[in-house]
């Protein structure tokens, strides 16, 4: 209800002030430069709350971000919401469609959106695994060309056949715009969708999943090869000309595919120069910024060439992901990514006129167009996987993992709706497809992962080129320990590391060709590697067991806790300390005891956790009770003046939770700093891994159970007033 009531206060607060700017139109209608710096900020900020808002609502119902983003956008955009006058500041509305122009928002607007598709190239590139691509090249770019091939010709043929039948558009030609993009735009298979889905379903690393993989790269990279080379198409047809000049298209042909094959490998074969010229920086933050840096330069130099800067943009990641600092760029440039590829989307959607797809003929070609692009992707792709080894449902598995479509169709859509080849109508048919396409994929892909059998019609015996190894520790906090101190020796020795993963806890680790996957799980830490390497991890592992078993013994050597405890319950000079309000809100939903019967320490703890447990505040009474007396052994949590706040770290509780007991006839056997009798408790649980204050919590009850609100707390008869001493 709080959340619900911020929420309606925030509305308010923003709802009040656009119409204060609109009221007073502070910079008048077409204001030069300031008034459009003026727009594009406000602009922005809307996007940016607008995309992350629905991309968290498709994640809690477990879809892909991007389509809450280009639904987002859909909704804000100048054809909806965004269209709605405000006043005189914002008379065309907050996103008012640009007159006269193919893309309907502001060019300072595409501006940002052109620097956002570069960014989101330039990544999936550098994600690309160059490693798993060759081993499985063949296989995959036969799966990758018979998706290209199938899916171009029946976008193409769709739209020669039924746009002038549905839409009325007249009879088009097999290499007219609106035919070329609706035939490149079902070409590219999302590498992000597709990953997300088989890593989700733990198959990303089965055959299917590798091939799957591979020829989704495959494909990405023949579809900008295909859009470079459809652009030429239209370009070599002049403006108002009826012939087609085959030569000179085969000539920009040959121009594309030479450009983006030579600056492939030459990329490729530099890599190791560009690396080591950007380690020159020492800093991680440095490199990936002047990386990024190299990809806006090749981008700019592709474009001048006549091709896409999105190609360039790939280009210089796939390069660079086949060098050790691939994860360095991926993790520094995280940020830039997550700030403007959600609004790329976003501004995607805003494109797409609703009055438009609506329409009847709109939405029938739409259908159409929507499930010969799945067919063609599934048909394509699956009858080569069936001569590359794998039997009808391994073969059934790659082609329904190939189906959704993402970023490079939308870029794809987005190039030829701000050049003019395409029509409102016909962009919004290609993000329908985008949007279905990308929501039919995961059941389709869960059903057939499902069963469990073999995709190989011979299986094959597990791959000795890269196996597992694991070790296992005396717990897992040793573990945890344990990979902290290797990923430092790993850094140490050259290596640069990666967090794949903080839930699941694991970690990539690269220098040059050598490439180590760690994982954490629980008490075990194990290491996907090549046989050469083993030897070498159990080396560094031996070495920091040394490095650790020398830290061990420093610690068993006494160390004065006594003052660092009495500091626990010193007030600072206040004379009532109130509690925080966030910790005020823990304290009031303590369960709290007045009376409670003498006992041991023991005895006493697992009377309390039992209460807490009685409460539903605990999952697992019995590994709570064990939480709190192995903190016990560790050290005791008994202060001075007869107040113990014993308090551990489980997985138990799902947020922090405590309770509070006066013992009355107190605990002798409790270890305290001035060997007083223990009559006061305070237990606490926090969870290991959440947000929350735990030791401001405990800070603030060492501080509020001062003289004064001892002999008030053990006064109190009611929970009410023992809940206000300790709010103070």
């Amino acid at each position: 209800m709080k959340r619900k009531n911020l929420f309606s206060a925030f509305a308010l607060f923003l709802s009040m002030s656009l119409s204060a700017f609109a009221s007073e139109g502070a910079v008048a209608e077409g204001g030069g430069m300031t008034h459009k710096m003026t727009m594009l900020a406000i602009q922005m900020g809307v996007i940016l709350f607008a995309a992350r808002f629905g991309g968290m609502l498709a994640e809690k119902i477990k879809l892909p971000a991007v389509l809450g983003e280009l639904a987002s956008g859909i909704l804000i955009g100048p054809y909806a919401l965004g269209g709605i006058a405000l006043g005189s500041f914002f008379s065309g509305g907050v996103f008012p469609a640009v007159e006269g122009a193919a893309f309907p928002v502001t060019p300072e607007l595409y501006g940002f959106c052109t620097v956002a598709s570069i960014v989101l190239l330039f990544l999936s590139g550098v994600e690309t695994d160059m490693k798993l691509f060759v081993r499985y090249s063949l296989a995959g770019t036969l799966v990758g060309v018979g998706g290209v091939i199938g899916s171009f010709i029946l976008g193409d043929l769709c739209a020669v056949l039924l746009m002038p039948r549905i839409l009325g558009t007249g009879p088009i030609g097999f290499l007219s715009p609106a035919a070329l993009f609706l035939g490149i735009m079902g070409t590219a298979t999302s590498v992000g969708i597709t990953a997300r889905i088989l890593s989700e379903r733990k198959c990303i690393d089965s055959e299917e999943g590798v091939t799957t993989m591979a020829g989704a790269v495959i494909d990405d990279v023949l579809g900008i090869i295909v859009l470079a080379i459809g652009l030429g198409v239209i370009s070599a047809q002049g403006a108002g000309g009826t012939g087609v000049d085959w030569g000179r298209i085969g000539m920009i042909a040959a121009k594309a595919f030479g450009i983006w094959l030579g600056a492939t490998a030459l990329g490729v074969l530099a890599a190791r120069k560009i690396s080591g010229l950007l380690k020159l920086f020492k800093n991680p933050l440095p490199i990936a910024i002047m990386s990024f840096g190299l990809a806006l330069m090749l981008s700019g130099f592709f474009e001048s060439m006549g091709l896409a800067m999105i190609i360039g943009a790939y280009v210089m990641g796939l390069a660079l992901s086949r060098t050790d600092i691939r994860y360095v760029i991926h993790e520094n440039l995280s940020p830039i990514y997550a700030f403007m590829v959600p609004m790329f989307f976003c501004v995607m959607g805003m494109m797409v006129d609703l009055g438009q797809i609506v329409r009847p003929p709109v939405l029938i070609f739409g259908a159409i167009y929507t499930v010969l692009s799945i067919a063609a992707k599934i048909v394509g792709c699956s009858i080569p996987a069936l001569f590359c080894g794998f039997n009808g449902m391994g073969a059934l598995r790659i082609g329904a993992g190939m189906v959704p479509r993402g970023e490079v169709a939308l870029i794809v859509a987005g190039i030829g709706l701000s050049s003019g080849f395409l029509k409102p109508d016909v962009f919004g048919i290609g993000i329908l497809m985008t949007l279905v396409t990308t929501l039919v994929a995961p059941p389709m892909l869960v059903s057939l992962y499902g069963n469990g059998k073999s995709g190989l019609r011979h299986p094959k015996s597990a791959d000795e080129t890269s196996r597992p190894v694991s070790f296992k520790m005396p717990s897992a906090q040793a573990a945890e320990l344990m990979c902290e101190k290797l990923i430092e020796a790993f850094r140490t020795e050259g290596f640069f590391t990666h967090v794949l993963s903080h839930e699941d806890a694991i970690w990539q680790v690269r220098r040059d060709d050598v490439e180590i996957g760690m994982q954490r799980v629980g008490e075990e830490i194990r290491f996907e590697c090549t046989p050469k390497e083993e030897s070498f991890i159990a080396t560094a592992i031996l070495e920091v067991s040394a490095d650790l078993t020398y830290l061990a013994n420093e610690l068993s050597k006494p160390i004065k806790t006594a003052a660092m405890m009495h500091r626990v319950g010193e007030t600072g000079g206040e004379a009532r300390p109130r509690a925080e309000a966030d910790v005020a809100r823990y304290i009031r939903q303590f369960v709290f005891v007045p009376r409670l019967g003498a006992g041991t320490r023991d005895e006493i703890l697992k009377e309390l956790v039992a209460r807490l447990f009685e409460k539903g505040l605990l999952a697992d009474e019995e590994a709570a009770t064990q939480a709190i007396l192995e903190r016990e052994v560790v050290m005791s949590t008994g202060l001075e003046c007869g107040v113990a706040i014993p308090h551990a770290r489980t997985d138990v509780v799902a947020s922090l939770v405590g309770v509070v007991a006066v013992v009355h006839g107190g605990i002798a056997d409790y270890p305290t700093l001035d060997g007083s009798a223990v009559n006061i408790v305070v237990l606490t649980l926090s969870p290991k891994n959440a947000n929350t204050p735990h030791l401001r919590v405990i800070s603030h009850l060492g501080k509020v159970l001062d003289a004064d609100g001892r002999e008030r707390l053990l006064a109190a008869r009611t929970e009410s007033a023992m809940m206000d001493v300790l709010l103070g």
